[in-house]
C-alpha cells in the first residue's frame, strides 16, 4: 500500500504485517511509557502547592481506586467487544452514536497533543537551569528547539510502528530506574519533623478543597492507561489488551503516589511549591547535593521523549480508524508501505505546532498545556465507562454461559465506579475547563461534517444537531470568558 492509498471501505482495512503484532510485554511497556512521562516529574510541586500530607494521601486514594476502575473497564471491554479497535474512540461510537464517537475521538487526539506539547515545554525548561535563554519552556528559542523536536519525532514515527514501539520499549526500562531512586533516596533523608509539619495542609482550605485542587493532575499522569486499548489491532491476542492495561497500572501507581508523599519528608511544603519545574529535581537537590538534580533531569528528559512517542502514536491510531469507520474524512486513513497513518500523524504534529505557539502567550505554558490535556480527556473516559455500564446492565456480549454471566455482576459494578469517578472529575475540573474543551468540540466538528458529505448523507440527526448546538453555545461562552478574561490560559 502506497501513501496516496486511502481506507474508503471495511474491505480496505489495512493488515498489519506479522513483524507489527505485539505482545503482552511490549504492549505493558506502552502502557507504562504513556502514563509516566512530564506529569511524574512535576508532582511534588503541584502537590505541595494545594495541599498537605493528608489531602495528597486521600487524592491519590480516589484517583488510584477510580483509575484502576477505568483499568478494569478498558480490559472487560476488550474482553466482551474484542471486534472494536482503538478502544476509547469506537466503543463510545457503539455506545452512543457516531457524532458522539466523534468527540471521544476528537477529544482524545486533541489531548494527545495538548499533551505532547507539556512535554517539550518540561524538556526545554529542564534545560533551562543550565541555559538560561530557554527560560521555563516558553521562550521564542524553546519554541523553536520543540518544534525541531516535534518534526525529528514525526519522521521518527513514520518510519514504522514496531520500530517506534520497539525504541518505547527500551526508553520506558531506563526512564523507571531514576523516579525510583528518587524514591529510594528520598526516603533514605526522610526527615520526620519536616513530614509531620506537612501533614494538615493549613492554609489550603477543606480536605475536599485540596483533592478538587489535584484532581486534574491526578489525571494527567494517569493518561495512558488505556493505551493497550487504543492500540488494540496490533495486539497478537485481544485479551493481550486488558493484560496490559491492569499491568500497566499497576506498575506505575505506587510510583506516582511514593513521589509525592516522600517530597513532604524533605522540604517544608511552601519551600517545594516554589521550585521550579521539574521539581523533582529540587526536591533531591536538597536531599543529596546537586548530582540529584543532574540525576533527575537526565531521567526526565529520556522519560518524556519515552512518552512523547507512545503519545504520537496513540494520537494518530485514533484519528486513523476514526477515519477508516468513515467517523474522520478520508484523508486521514491514509498509510504509508510501513502501515504508518502518515496524515493522521501529519496532522498530530501540525496541531501540536499550533499548540506550542498558543502556549508561548499564555500565563504558564506548562499548566496551560497540562490542565486542557486532561479535561479534554474526560469526555472519552466518561463515554467508554458508560458504555461498559450500558453492556452490562443489557447484558451484551456475555452469551448464556453461567460462568460468564457471573462476571456481568463484577463488570457493572466496575462500569458503575468507572462512570461515577469520570463524573467527579468534570465536576471537580470546574466549568471553565469544560468551556475551554468547548471550543475544540464545536470547530472541530467540520471534520465530521465533511466525513458526512463524503458518504453522501445529511450532516446531523435531529439528536446530533441538538448535541452540537449545545458544544457550539458552551464554545461562544468560552470565547466570551477568554476575551472579557474571566477565563486564563
Amino acid at each position: 500500500m502506497t501513501d496516496s492509498e486511502t481506507a474508503d471501505s471495511d474491505t480496505a482495512r489495512p493488515v498489519a504485517p506479522r513483524g507489527t503484532k505485539l505482545g503482552i510485554p511490549t504492549m505493558t511497556a506502552m502502557v507504562v511509557g504513556s502514563m509516566v512521562g512530564a506529569g511524574v516529574f512535576s508532582l511534588p510541586r503541584t502537590f505541595a502547592a494545594a495541599t498537605g500530607v493528608a489531602g495528597a494521601l486521600t487524592a491519590w486514594l480516589i484517583a488510584g481506586t477510580g483509575t484502576l476502575m477505568l483499568a478494569f473497564a478498558f480490559q472487560a471491554l476488550a474482553t466482551r467487544k474484542p471486534e472494536l479497535d482503538a478502544g476509547i474512540y469506537a466503543y463510545a461510537k457503539a455506545g452512543f452514536g457516531e457524532y458522539l464517537g466523534f468527540f471521544s475521538a476528537l477529544g482524545y487526539w486533541a489531548s494527545a497533543c495538548f499533551g505532547n506539547v507539556t512535554y517539550w515545554v518540561l524538556i526545554m525548561s529542564t534545560i533551562g537551569a543550565i541555559w538560561p535563554a530557554l527560560g521555563e519552556g516558553d521562550t521564542v528559542l524553546a519554541i523553536v528547539l520543540s518544534t525541531a523536536g516535534l518534526w525529528a519525532f514525526f519522521f521518527l514515527v513514520s518510519r514504522g510502528v514496531r520500530a517506534a514501539a520497539g525504541v518505547n520499549r527500551i526508553v520506558t526500562i531506563a526512564k523507571v530506574v531514576p523516579i525510583v531512586v528518587f524514591v529510594l533516596l528520598a526516603l533514605f533523608v526522610l526527615d520526620p519533623a519536616a513530614f509531620a509539619s506537612n501533614w494538615s495542609g493549613v492554609g489550603y482550605g477543606t480536605l475536599f478543597d485540596q483533592v478538587r485542587a489535584t484532581v486534574l493532575v491526578t489525571v494527567f499522569v494517569f493518561l495512558g492507561v488505556e493505551g493497550a486499548s487504543v492500540y488494540s489491532r496490533h495486539a497478537k491476542k485481544r485479551s493481550d489488551v486488558g493484560k496490559a492495561t491492569v499491568l500497566g497500572f499497576l506498575s506505575v501507581f505506587a510510583v506516582f503516589a511514593s513521589v509525592t508523599i516522600v517530597s513532604y519528608g524533605v522540604l517544608p511544603a511552601d519551600e517545594i511549591a516554589r521550585l521550579r519545574q521539574p521539581s523533582m529535581a529540587g526536591v533531591l537537590e536538597a536531599a543529596v547535593g546537586p548530582w540529584g538534580a543532574w540525576f533527575v533531569s537526565i531521567g526526565l528528559i529520556v522519560s518524556v521523549l519515552g512518552a512523547y512517542l507512545a503519545w504520537t502514536l496513540m494520537a494518530a491510531e485514533v484519528m486513523f480508524v476514526a477515519a477508516r469507520d468513515h467517523d474522520m474524512p478520508r484523508f486521514l486513513a491514509r498509510v504509508n508501505s510501513r502501515d504508518v497513518p502518515v496524515t493522521a500523524l501529519l496532522a498530530s504534529t501540525l496541531l501540536a505546532q499550533a499548540i506550542l505557539i498558543v502556549a508561548y502567550f499564555s500565563a504558564n505554558a506548562f499548566d496551560f498545556a497540562l490542565e486542557l490535556t486532561s479535561a479534554l480527556t474526560l469526555i472519552p473516559f466518561l463515554l467508554s465507562a458508560a458504555y461498559l455500564l450500558k453492556i452490562a446492565i443489557r447484558g451484551d456480549g456475555y452469551g448464556a454461559d453461567a460462568s460468564v454471566q457471573g462476571h456481568r455482576t463484577r463488570e457493572l459494578i466496575v462500569g458503575l465506579l468507572a462512570t461515577g469517578y469520570t463524573a467527579f472529575l468534570i465536576f471537580a475540573a470546574g466549568l471553565s475547563y469544560v468551556l475551554l474543551s468547548a471550543i475544540i468540540y464545536a470547530p472541530g466538528t467540520v471534520l465530521f461534517a465533511m466525513a458526512r458529505r463524503e458518504q453522501g448523507r445529511r450532516v446531523f440527526t435531529l439528536a446530533e444537531f441538538a448535541i452540537f448546538l449545545v458544544a457550539l453555545g458552551l464554545a461562544v461562552v468560552g470565547i466570551v470568558g477568554l476575551v472579557q478574561g474571566w477565563i486564563v490560559l
